[in-house]
Order: C-alpha cells, then sequence, then structure tokens
C-alpha cells in the first residue's frame, strides 16, 4: 500500500474512532503504535515511561478524534504531536517532582564542609598552634614547621639549614616537646 492509501485509509479510522468505533481505534493502534511509542522512548529514555505515556496518546486520540482536521495536517502527523508533547508533559511533570523533595529528605542531604561551630573551633585550635608556635626558639619553630607543614624531611632541613642531622633531629624533638607542653596548658 502506498504512503496516500495509507494516510486515506487512517484518516478514515479516526473519523470512525470520533463516532466511537472501538474496532477503528484497534487499527488506529495497530498502524501507528510502533512509531509513537519510538518517540516517546525517545523523549522520555524510559521503557516504562514511554509505555505509559503511549497509553495517554491514544486515551486522547480516544477523546479528542472529532478534532482531527485532515486539512491540515496528516494523520501521523497530528498524533506524533500528540505524543510529542505528552512526553514533553511527563518530562517535566518528573523534573520538578525531582526537585520537589518533601522537606522532611533535608535530613538525608549531607554538607561536606564542616559547621560552623566546627570551623570556630578549628580557627581557635590554629591559632592556639601559631602561638605556641611563636614562643619556640625561631630556628625550632621554622625546622617544625617546615617538616610537618610544608613536607621537608629531616635531612633536607639539616642541609638547608647547614647543621648536622642529629642537631635537626634534636631540635624538632625538643620543639616537639615544649609545642605539646603549651597546647596542653
Amino acid at each position: 500500500m502506498d504512503a496516500d492509501a495509507t494516510r486515506s485509509q487512517l484518516a478514515a479510522a479516526l473519523v470512525r474512532v470520533a463516532s466511537g468505533d472501538r474496532a477503528a481505534l484497534r487499527l488506529v493502534y495497530r498502524d501507528t503504535s510502533a512509531k509513537l511509542f519510538g518517540v516517546c522512548l525517545r523523549i522520555l529514555n524510559d521503557r516504562s515511561e514511554a509505555e505509559d505515556v503511549l497509553q495517554d496518546v491514544y486515551v486522547t486520540v480516544w477523546r479528542k478524534a472529532a478534532a482531527f482536521d485532515p486539512g491540515r495536517a496528516s494523520p501521523i502527523t497530528w498524533m506524533v504531536a500528540i505524543a510529542r508533547n505528552r512526553a514533553i508533559d511527563r518530562l517535566r511533570a518528573s523534573a520538578v517532582s525531582r526537585r520537589m523533595e518533601p522537606i522532611e529528605a533535608a535530613d538525608a542531604v549531607s554538607d561536606p564542609a564542616p559547621a560552623a561551630v566546627e570551623r570556630v573551633e578549628l580557627a581557635q585550635q590554629h591559632q592556639r598552634l601559631a602561638g605556641c608556635l611563636e614562643e619556640l626558639e625561631p630556628r625550632h619553630s621554622a625546622a617544625i614547621r617546615a617538616a610537618f607543614l610544608d613536607g621537608s624531611t629531616y635531612e633536607e632541613l639539616a642541609t638547608r639549614m647547614s647543621v648536622p642531622l642529629g642537631t635537626m633531629k634534636s631540635w624538632i624533638r625538643r620543639g616537639l616537646l615544649k609545642l605539646r607542653a603549651c597546647l596542653e596548658g
């Protein structure tokens, strides 16, 4: 059957659907469901959602078949427009429902940033540490900062400060003991 004959047959079936002919609706469904399902599936990208929308499309065709005007569009164009619009409506509705979580769901959303109290405590600890580092001898403080904050090795520090490795280890050890006493005090 050529395209014009198929179009005429489908238009005639839609006219019969408008008068309540269920057999005509079965014919329309048989001839168009694969194409309309493809339209819905392409838009929704979910088989179950596409099947639901396709059902809505045929309910709409059943109700509004009398509004079909063969002078304005071919039957398949009219039905594809219905399917497309229904699928887009479903897509928009599901996007809104995903955004509109109930307020109770807020408990389940975690915030990776530390709470305000934790940030204040952390800032206070940093201030105490900075104050205690200032109380150390400058070379001990510099060695501890370089070793623990910059990641320098004892060997690198000894070379950089032109002291024997044992001396550098002693400076850091004594500095850490004083730092501990200061922080605990």
